[in-house]
């Protein structure tokens, strides 16, 4: 039985942590400096939004692994090997990040939803963090077994809806990544048909980064359920 546990316990740290290495790796993979692209990421990034009359979008370098876009601010952000960069990878990356901009142009609904959904995650973990904190106290007060299983529940309820608005972001995303993207930099001739598969491959990778953190934060839940088998 403990073998069976430890071997279930393995398998499920695999399909939480080998998607954010596949995605990693092909990032790293397509990096390589290309001294045949004309401009890099970011000067692509500035183009594709003009391009898409979305002069009022700033781009800016953002922390290393940062790339996104800031509905809000309107600002397309990318890391510095992506901003600076001439790669498949900071091509891809940038025709990404400005696709999710001129998605926000057209009124895309399902990306107001995704928005909305991350307004309200911060609100959900803090939420949760006080049901935990506050179910020994609970115990110690109410000393009913039932009362603390209920908070525990609850808490894990609201950890595993950060889980849900991840998932939820996945047909923006795909969306951003080969609705968009990847017809501008084939139709556009930004690519050569040698490096388009390459470019596909980082753009599934940008559509997927979103699943490969959702995945992670199922470590949290399972720790809560830890807590509430005990």
């Amino acid at each position: 039985m403990a073998l069976v546990l430890g071997l279930l316990g393995i398998l499920f740290l695999a399909a939480v942590f080998l998607p954010q290495w596949w995605v990693r790796t092909v990032m790293r993979r397509h990096a390589v400096e290309r001294a045949d692209f004309p401009g890099t990421g970011g000067e692509l990034a500035r183009h594709l939004l003009d391009l898409a009359r979305l002069q009022s979008v700033r781009v800016e370098i953002a922390p290393p692994g940062g790339d996104h876009y800031d509905p809000i601010e309107k600002v397309v952000r990318l890391s510095p090997d992506n901003h600076d960069g001439r790669s498949i990878t900071a091509v891809a990356v940038a025709a990404h990040e400005a696709s999710h901009a001129m998605q926000d142009a057209d009124g895309d609904r399902l990306l107001a939803t995704r928005l909305k959904l991350a307004g309200s995650i911060r609100k959900i973990e803090v939420t949760a963090a006080l049901v935990l904190a506050a179910a020994p106290l609970v115990m110690l007060l109410v000393k009913s077994p039932a009362i603390l299983v209920l908070q525990i529940g609850v808490a894990v309820a609201l950890m595993g809806s950060r889980l849900l608005v991840h998932v939820l972001t996945l047909p923006v995303e795909l969306d951003a990544s080969f609705g968009r993207a990847l017809p501008i930099l084939e139709k556009g001739g930004f690519l050569g048909e040698g490096d388009l598969p390459k470019a596909k491959s980082v753009l599934r990778a940008a559509a997927l980064t979103y699943v490969a953190s959702a995945l992670v934060s199922l470590l949290d839940v399972a720790r809560l359920f830890r807590v509430l088998r005990f």
